[in-house]
């Protein structure tokens, strides 16, 4: 397991409520719900990055109103010209 330190101020903490651990939590949802819905990770990868299970990581995207399926147009025009 790799570990990485983000320091970060205290007024930020503050004003957004939330303690260290709430933030660290926080931050890999929201990094894997970006590198998710960019198409760079598979779900399964993101929510292994964000500490959840599958099913609670699409909970998590429809909570944040973010797109459970990422769908790559040129891809399905691709599958679609085969088909």
């Amino acid at each position: 397991m790799v570990e990485i330190i983000v320091e970060m101020s205290e007024d930020v903490l503050s004003a957004l409520r939330r303690s260290p651990d709430e933030f660290a939590r926080d931050l890999r949802l929201a990094a894997a719900i970006h590198w998710y819905e960019r198409g760079e990770i598979s779900q399964e990868k993101a929510a292994g990055i964000a500490g959840l299970d599958r099913t609670d990581f699409l909970l998590a995207l429809a909570r944040e109103k973010a797109d459970a399926f990422v769908v790559d147009f040129a891809d399905l025009e691709k599958e679609l010209e085969r088909g």
